[in-house]
């Protein structure tokens, strides 16, 4: 690794681990562990089966192939992220430190990337393109599904950015590919 990448890894870690003593101490109001307990249980995939029947029983054909670039972009996003943790190995902040508030469990080992966050932002992305209107109800509950992740201690903000790149990408390619 070159001197500029150490420097950067070292730069988003430090950036990481202060954000996470910050949150991990940090007593939220009883409205924001709500929503952000409603929003991880929403990105553990009920969520976007319910948005992918909608589009197959009421979407039409666009809804078919919209539900279908949704399933591709998401079955290629877990094969990812499953690899990514493994081959990254990077310890989850619930892991180093307790959190005061928050005792949801990890859904697996690793952090890095948040599988969460790509899966939803691989689902929005096709299903926006289509749907333009929903796209920003769409979002704003991806983005919230990354939220919740950071917030409750099962990932770092760069493991939720990386995850939602990654995840838009995905669903981006499902959809011109298919176009």
């Amino acid at each position: 690794m070159s001197g500029v990448a150490r420097a950067l890894q070292s730069w988003i870690e430090t950036a990481d681990h202060g954000l996470m003593r910050r949150l991990h101490r940090w007593t939220a109001p009883l409205w924001f562990r709500w929503w952000m307990r409603a929003a991880t249980r929403g990105g553990d995939g009920w969520l976007w089966y319910a948005v992918g029947a909608v589009l197959m029983a009421a979407g039409g054909a666009e809804g078919r192939l919209a539900a279908a670039e949704a399933a591709a972009a998401s079955a290629a996003a877990i094969a990812l992220f499953q690899y990514l943790k493994r081959k990254a190995g990077r310890r989850r902040p619930c892991e180093l430190e307790p959190h005061v508030w928050s005792r949801v469990l990890p859904p697996d080992e690793f952090s890095f990337p948040s599988g969460h966050t790509m899966t939803a932002f691989a689902v929005t992305a096709p299903v926006a393109a289509h749907f333009p209107g929903a796209g920003p109800v769409l979002y704003a509950c991806a983005a919230s599904v990354a939220a919740s992740r950071v917030a409750l201690g099962m990932h770092f903000l760069s493991d939720v950015v990386a995850g939602g790149a990654l995840g838009w990408l995905l669903g981006t390619l499902a959809h011109r590919i298919a176009a």
